[in-house]
């Protein structure tokens, strides 16, 4: 890998807009992560850049890009557009499969907050291209309709102390007919904000993306 392709700020066409991302490929990657973030988020998310780092130390490449527009993320209503989401997830998911530095990689998804909708969703839609997902504190429950078409391993992630997350996600994990795993991280509230959280979350997902195939 040409060290100066490590970390790569990216602009991916997607119908009549372009969407910015942050892709970092380590030398001799196992795999591709793309982040859909939750609502309000954006590629610049602490949290999902502490995550993907820690990813990256683990030898995957990571992508974090912006699902919206800086003005399409002015309204608000936009942020809850779980099918305009899932479009462009899916969009950018195949620009990664046919990207020179990322083609041949198997990826998997890490979803946040409503992303973790999207994510589903985007995997219920293409099969076996996705080989696992990951829900971050997730609203898997927005994705109910199309979560018996998942195929990936998934690993649902919720705070202890996130009461009303933990009660959708149980229902998401009734639906999910997959590989699946619900783990609830004690005294973590919903963004993992208390010290030592959101580092166990980061070590349990690279733990699950490379037990289930995220690998050439």
């Amino acid at each position: 890998m040409i060290l100066e392709d490590k970390h790569k700020p990216v602009s991916i066409r997607v119908g009549t807009v372009v969407l910015h991302g942050n892709l970092t490929i380590p030398e001799n990657p196992s795999g591709i992560i793309i982040f859909s973030h939750g609502s309000g988020s954006s590629r610049l998310s602490p949290r999902n850049n502490y995550v993907a780092k820690v990813l990256q130390q683990k030898g995957l490449a990571t992508l974090l890009f912006d699902l919206l527009t800086e003005q399409e993320d002015t309204i608000y209503e936009n942020r809850f557009d779980i099918d305009l989401l899932t479009a462009r997830l899916i969009e950018v998911t195949n620009w990664v499969k046919n990207y020179a530095l990322t083609k041949g990689l198997h990826i998997g998804y890490f979803g946040a907050s409503t992303g973790a909708a999207s994510a589903l969703r985007a995997a219920a839609s293409l099969g076996n291209d996705i080989k696992a997902i990951i829900s971050r504190g997730g609203r898997p429950d927005l994705a109910m309709k199309d979560l018996h078409k998942v195929t990936a391993p998934t690993l649902l992630i919720v705070g202890g102390r996130d009461d009303i997350v933990i009660q959708l996600n149980k229902k998401a994990y009734q639906k999910l007919q997959c590989i699946l795993e619900l783990k609830i991280i004690p005294g973590a509230s919903h963004l993992f904000e208390e010290p030592g959280k959101l580092e166990e979350v980061a070590n349990t997902s690279a733990l699950w993306f490379i037990k289930n195939n995220i690998r050439r």
